[in-house]
């Protein structure tokens, strides 16, 4: 959840080079504040030793405090930004910490570090005082401690995580080696920025994007020391890697920032045909389906007899989407399972099994925990991610990325319809290569999911309604959404979003449970928005969900109903229509999830909420 930079330049340079330091990391944490937080940092060295300036509160008071206090000149800088576990949002407890008897070191670190109790007893009776209830502050002293025996930074790093038990990312910097910043990696995310004559450490490539667009991933318990030349890694054993990955990030910090919209969600909800389209480019090879990185062996795809889609949040509500239609098309049996309760029930998972984990940071810790309990019954796993470089899909069978670019507010939006249309892709590549669907069928259905960017378009284009409907709803105080077949994840998504941003009761309900309790709930006012069913098909539920309709607004609700045009049925039933284009079934949640997705921003946003960053939440939730 915490945002992490780092930054390494020359040592000796002019006042320019000087200033960098400080200029970097603030410019990172910026970026990085849509991961969510409650106070931020710096670190860098001085003439005595390790200095630290920190606030509770936004970014914004950091800066403050750094104009009004005089930062001595640094070749060197690590930066925080604090979601706090471990003690409340204090000037105290936020990061850098400062560590040793000497004040020699500082270091932030993301993560929980769970033996940190014991660690503490034993540095309390060596005589090392805290000033935070952190968890962090051990690892600062042990580092210290061990740098003091050792006189290398790198090698005190080596000695303290083997120490630790739990997730950590750890940044430290020493006085004693004023060019360096040793970072260690176990469960938690880490990027290193390459750069000409300077380096870069960041949580994710948003931390440095402004300065390289160069990048190199650190893997699982390996330890970086960075300089303004050099990045050399080893794994927690003191062997050399050399096999890191570098990689171009495909975006720019332009992508990065709000373009003209009151915020970043507002913006990427504008993105999404833009995004849909992404995903579905270059797909197609000779006629086939073609994933990013499919290492799986067809063989073994076609031997599997059960699909388990691992995720959390908005992502496992995508892959309540896609439940319908990989069922559909490739007659597996499919299951959802909430990550963070996955491993925990002893589910039945074998080498027939294939796991989809969708995650939009890549790093989701449950949905990491998750693919390695599988991977250990003997499973295969396909990770859905919008991330490169990131933890799951590294350690994934197969990764097929949404290519949909950053998106900064934690409530998810475009990754959502990355997830849904990535898990579409999915679902059409195992029917190719199980022989379920036809050649021509499978064509027909990548030409009606080409159409989908521009009907995204054209709800986007007609939201001025809804955006009309959420300014006069300010004052509503509970919202109830109903859907069917498809429509019910939408329901359960559209819920979602309104109680993470504008902080109120909204509840999803499959239409179907309506009689069986949740109708107790409608009394006179109450707002209902229904997800409506084509009335084409054979198979259709069109008129039970329009009889739904009818049981609610007969008990006084006010009905706010989502129907494709020409659906002229439900119009004596609705309080208010909202019009989405005909689109085959399976691919509605596309169109359908958009209005309230914007009527979820738009009364956030008219209630003076801040949207982007809503209350207790991170982007990326990185702790068990």
């Amino acid at each position: 959840m915490c945002g992490i930079v780092g930054y390494a330049g020359p040592i000796g340079g002019g006042a320019k080079e000087h200033s960098r330091p400080i200029e970097v990391v603030l410019e990172g944490l910026t970026r990085l504040e849509y991961r969510g937080y409650d106070s931020a940092g710096v670190a860098v060295l001085d003439g005595e030793g390790a200095h630290v300036v920190k606030r509770a509160g936004k970014i914004v008071n950091l800066k403050e405090a750094l104009e009004s206090e005089a930062v001595s000149e640094s070749a060197v800088a690590i930066g925080h930004t604090r979601w706090a576990t471990h003690g409340g949002p204090t000037n105290e407890n936020a990061h850098p910490h400062i560590g040793g008897k000497q004040g020699k070191l500082a270091l932030v670190h993301n993560g929980i570090i769970e033996n940190f109790a014991h660690l503490k007893e034993l540095l309390l009776a060596e005589g090392y005082e805290f000033h935070s209830q952190t968890d962090s502050e051990v690892a600062a002293h042990l580092v210290a401690r061990a740098y003091d025996a050792t006189g290398n930074l790198t090698t005190a790093m080596r000695e303290v995580v083997s120490m630790l038990e739990g997730a950590f990312t750890l940044l430290a910097i020493h006085h004693d080696e004023p060019g360096t910043i040793v970072a260690a990696r176990r469960n938690s995310p880490l990027v290193v920025g390459l750069g000409e004559g300077e380096n870069f450490l960041g949580s994710d490539v948003a931390a440095f994007i402004n300065y390289t667009s160069r990048a190199m991933e650190i893997g699982q318990d390996n330890i970086v020391t960075l300089t303004a030349d050099s990045v050399d890694v080893i794994d927690f054993d003191g062997n050399p890697v050399t096999d890191s990955k570098r990689y171009e990030v495909e975006w720019d910090a332009t992508a990065a920032q709000k373009g003209g919209y009151d915020s970043f969600m507002a913006k990427e909800i504008m993105e999404q045909s833009q995004a849909v389209a992404d995903t579905l480019l270059g797909r197609s090879e000779d006629g086939k389906l073609q994933l990013d990185e499919m290492r799986i062996d067809e063989a073994v795809l076609r031997r599997i007899d059960k699909i388990v889609v691992v995720a959390c949040g908005t992502a496992a509500n995508a892959g309540e989407v896609v439940k319908y239609a990989i069922e559909h098309w490739c007659r597996i049996p499919v299951e959802v399972e909430l990550a963070h309760e996955f491993r925990y029930r002893d589910p039945v998972v074998n080498e027939k099994t294939l796991v989809v984990a969708i995650s939009q940071s890549g790093e989701t810790m449950d949905t990491l925990m998750a693919v390695r309990h599988a991977q250990e019954q003997g499973a295969k796993v396909v990770a859905i991610c919008n991330t490169r470089g990131s933890t799951i899909p590294r350690e994934s069978d197969a990764a097929l990325y949404l290519h949909v670019g950053p998106e900064i507010a934690v409530a998810s939006t475009k990754a959502y319809l990355g997830q849904i249309t990535a898990c579409y892709l999915l679902g059409l590549y195992l029917a190719q290569v199980r022989g379920n669907l036809f050649p021509d069928e499978i064509a027909q259905k990548m030409h009606e999911l080409q159409q989908i960017p521009g009907k995204i378009q054209q709800v986007l284009d007609g939201m001025d309604q809804v955006r009309d409907l959420a300014r006069r709803m300010v004052d509503t105080q509970s919202v109830l959404f109903l859907g069917r077949h498809v429509g019910y994840p939408t329901a359960m998504e559209g819920a979602l979003k309104l109680k993470e941003i504008a902080y109120i009761h909204a509840e999803g309900f499959a239409a179907g449970e309506l009689k069986h309790g949740p109708i107790a709930l409608v009394d006179e006012g109450q707002p209902v928005f229904v997800v409506v069913p084509s009335p084409r098909g054979r198979h259709s539920l069109h008129s039970k969900v329009v009889s739904n309709i009818q049981e609610v607004r007969a008990r006084g609700a006010l009905t706010l109903v989502i129907a494709e045009e020409g659906d002229n049925e439900v119009n004596q039933f609705a309080d208010e229509v909202i019009r989405i284009p005909q689109t085959p079934v399976l691919f509605a949640p596309l169109l359908s999830i958009i209005p309230l997705q914007v009527f979820a921003c738009e009364l956030a946003t008219a209630k003076g909420l801040d949207v982007d960053q809503p209350r207790n939440l991170a982007k990326s939730v990185t702790v068990e």
